[in-house]
């Protein structure tokens, strides 16, 4: 199934991008998004356990299935002072 995953504010500059397409197995979960982002950029590692995952806009857990054509946005906790 095909995913378009979209990376906000430190996710973006670490990514090197806003967007990409990623293809994952029909069953994947927010979950194995997650592994599949952290295995291939390790340095993600730090960031995904604050990280807060939206599917087609609205906030979800770990667990959610995802489905062909899902968005997900990547959302890291907001810093400022």
């Amino acid at each position: 199934m095909q995913l378009t995953v979209l990376y906000f504010a430190a996710l973006r500059d670490l990514m090197g991008k806003s967007e990409e397409l990623l293809e994952l197995p029909l069953g994947a979960s927010v979950g194995s998004l997650s592994q599949l982002l952290q295995a291939r950029l390790p340095e993600l590692a730090g960031f995904m356990g604050s990280v807060r995952f939206a599917v087609n806009e609205e906030f979800t857990s770990s667990e959610a299935p995802l489905k062909d054509g899902d968005v997900v946005a990547l959302i890291p906790p907001v810093q400022g002072g």
